[in-house]
């Protein structure tokens, strides 16, 4: 982080300084005071369970001078002797005009990232490709939110050139807040599915929050959108029926050849990678280009990271090898071998459209006994029943072994069998501890297992289970 001063801290969130102490220069902001120290400045956020008041005397303690806090009732003595205190109205507020201020001062092109199912992979796919041309930052794990979009800010200095900005909501208004502290130049909408419906509504209202990404474009601005999504490919063509529509630029990719680029053909590849082929408007001849990692959905994130490549000026090589350098974010289709099993560990988080994805990939292992341990999608409201049920049957023929955990994700398999899956390779279990008794006498050696669930379900104690030896 480049350095900033207490002034600075208090003119651009209109705060008022209690009290002042020797500290005048900060190196760092945090939220958590197991981060801060003497050059810190510590963020008091009031959340659902914690308020972060409660612990500005562990972070005095850790040498902290400096708070950001919106109340003063019960702050120590000791706190209020020797450091600088700055009281404002909201302190969550304050962290995003802090970093909307710290990151005006770099010339830093950003380019943001939201969707329902995928954002994160694109992310790293169009952070893969930036970053072989421009000094790139990207949020980490899943920083995406009001806390985690500042806290990625902060970590810009001067050598950077590009920011890949990821961006969550769970209801309206949320990536507009976001986009208003970013301003990003270009913009990716992965897809509209189903994740966050319970607070918006219907995919109309998901459709509505996503394009809250666009809301502070300029001429100048790039639109990149899934033109094989339902919602998304009117965006696109309502863009090509009237240039005045809107005030932006709009692209597209998909499989469809109304795109600005489209897949023609893919192939696996024996190393788990995807080469495929792509035709884009303006480019006369085809182009072929290759992923280390399978699966068509990542192939829709790569068409797109293409095409934030070519609007950044980079040459068709450059993309390329940017390609080579993609990681995955840990617990994202990430392909373990054990002496047991193959195991697909995808448990970052989950939707109906993001599972339907995985059991895609487990259907690519043909030559293997494929299981499935699927659990609930959550924030679904009232379309629970109907997006697990929807999962169930894409599970017919790409998965050998149903097994589910949870309370709505008993209509993965009810689906399942009502549309003619074999009922003895079904089962359902209310909990993990069941599921673990019952584990070792469902499963067989050289089986491949795909494990995915909403964050909430912490299915990673699955993957570990599975990794220790179930028969150990």
């Amino acid at each position: 982080m480049k350095s900033l001063t207490v002034a600075e801290i208090v003119d651009s969130t209109a705060g008022n300084l209690m009290s002042q102490c020797e500290v005048d220069t900060l190196d760092n902001i945090v939220i958590d005071s197991r981060d801060a120290g003497e050059k810190s400045m510590f963020v008091a956020i009031i959340g659902e369970t914690l308020d972060g008041h409660c612990f500005v005397e562990p972070a005095h303690e850790n040498g902290c001078r400096t708070f950001l806090i919106s109340s003063a009732k019960n702050l120590p003595e000791k706190v209020l002797k020797d450091s600088n205190i700055i009281l404002v109205e909201n302190t969550e507020l304050a962290l995003g005009k802090i970093s909307k201020y710290y990151l005006s001062k770099f010339d830093v092109k950003v380019i943001g990232i939201t969707g329902s199912v995928g954002k994160t992979t694109t992310r790293d796919f169009v952070y893969s490709v930036v970053s072989n041309k421009y000094c790139s930052i990207k949020n980490e794990k899943n920083f995406n939110n009001q806390f985690g979009v500042p806290l990625t800010i902060f970590n810009i200095n001067n050598k950077h050139e590009v920011a890949v900005i990821e961006m969550g909501m769970c209801g309206f208004g949320e990536i507009d807040y976001l986009a208003e502290i970013t301003r990003p130049q270009i913009a990716v909408i992965s897809n509209i599915g189903l994740s966050h419906i319970q607070s918006l509504g219907s995919q109309e209202g998901i459709f509505k929050a996503k394009m809250e990404i666009s809301n502070y474009f300029d001429e100048g601005s790039v639109l990149i959108v899934n033109g094989d999504d339902e919602f998304l490919s009117n965006v696109y063509r309502d863009s090509k029926l009237d240039k005045n529509k809107y005030k932006f630029e709009v692209q597209s990719f998909g499989k469809l050849p109304t795109n600005t680029i489209y897949l023609k053909e893919y192939k696996v590849l024996e190393n788990k990678a995807t080469t495929f082929i792509v035709k884009i408007e303006g480019i006369k001849e085809d182009l072929e280009f290759t992923i280390p990692t399978i699966g068509e959905h990542n192939l829709y994130n790569a068409l797109s990271a293409i095409l934030v490549g070519i609007k950044m000026g980079m040459s068709v090589d450059e993309i390329r090898e940017g390609f080579k350098n993609f990681i995955p974010t840990k617990d994202r289709q990430d392909i373990l071998s054990t002496d047991n099993f193959t195991i697909i560990n995808d448990v970052y988080n989950a939707s109906p459209d993001s599972m339907i994805a995985s059991l895609r990939v487990l259907s690519m292992y043909d030559d293997k006994r494929r299981v499935a341990i699927l659990g609930d999608c959550l924030e679904m409201g009232d379309f629970a029943e109907l997006g697990h049920r929807k999962i169930g049957f894409a599970a017919i023929g790409k998965a050998d072994i149903v097994i589910t955990v949870g309370d709505k994700s008993q209509f993965i398999g009810i689906e399942a069998k009502e549309k003619g899956f074999d009922l003895s390779n079904v089962y359902h279990f209310e909990s993990k501890l069941e599921l673990f008794e019952e584990l070792r006498t469902i499963l067989e050696k050289d089986d491949v297992i795909l494990v995915k669930a909403s964050r909430g379900m912490k299915f990673e104690e699955i993957v570990e289970y599975l990794k220790e030896g179930i028969d150990d």
